[in-house]
């Protein structure tokens, strides 16, 4: 009985949570649809999300197109089939490698950071505060977050997927001895433009889940420092692990048939 107890407050407490974060991202969407907004705190947010992590996303787009470029040639090669290096190397960066590396990253830097922020602000009672001003705790502290994160996303990404596909050029080109020209007309004839499209929305989709986790977890942090700290945990790990089946299921439906 000790048992069916535990698993039973187990599934209680998910569907409490998972009530609670059903509500806040309802509350969250009608702010979003519902003036006023805060321009000036949308850009501060888009800057943040968008320019300061261009470094992180660029190293790990062009490092991991380079890397796939030299095993996908490690792979051809044993049927003679090096030429679909180009090939693979542009649709692995565009739908998949491109989104799911830039939002994984995005969410461990951006995520912790909106988490820690919002969960201390709530610790110390400011946003008590703000509600004791008149102002809308989701309009100034939810909604920018959000936004900024649906529209900074495809941004990073479009320049991950061109940084990456250059990382498997400089490998194809200067270490495996492609020609350049055939290289990049490889590349520019197999590229689609829903390879592309696919993985800007699956961008903007991740932008979403990431300033979603990331303020949900904080806005509901409790207990001090420690809650403020479980909180910027549980943003980064819920944001990944809700990229990763976003991923899937995006990819299905964009590429069942």
């Amino acid at each position: 009985m000790n048992f069916l107890a535990l698993i039973g407050r187990v599934v209680l407490g998910f569907l409490v949570h998972l009530g609670r974060l059903t509500i806040f991202t309802g509350t969250a969407i009608g702010h979003c649809l519902r003036p006023p907004l805060y321009p000036r705190l949308i850009g501060q947010q888009m800057i943040d999300i968008g320019y300061y992590s261009l470094p992180v996303v660029g190293l790990t787009a062009i490092f991991s197109g380079m890397v796939l470029a030299l095993q996908s040639y490690t792979g051809f090669a044993r049927f003679s089939a090096e030429s679909a290096v180009a090939n693979v190397v542009v649709l692995s960066i565009t739908r998949e490698l491109g989104p799911v590396l830039a939002g994984l990253m995005v969410a461990g830097r951006i995520g912790a950071s909106m988490a820690a922020e919002i969960g201390t602000m709530r610790v110390t009672e400011q946003i008590d505060a703000l509600s004791t001003l008149s102002t809308n705790p989701f309009k100034y502290l939810v909604v920018p977050r959000l936004l900024a994160g649906l529209l900074m996303l495809p941004l990073l990404v479009f320049v991950a997927d061109v940084i990456g596909v250059f990382g498997g050029y400089l490998v194809g080109v200067y270490k495996l001895g492609f020609n350049p020209g055939v290289y990049i007309n490889s590349t520019v004839d197999f590229v689609e433009p829903l390879d592309v499209i696919s993985g800007l929305v699956k961008a903007a989709v991740f932008g979403f889940i990431i300033a979603l986790m990331g303020c949900y977890n904080g806005y509901h942090s409790k207990g001090g420092a420690q809650g403020v700290g479980a909180a910027t945990t549980n943003a980064v790990v819920s944001a990944s692990i809700l990229i990763l089946i976003t991923n899937y299921i995006l990819t299905e439906l964009f590429f069942s048939a």
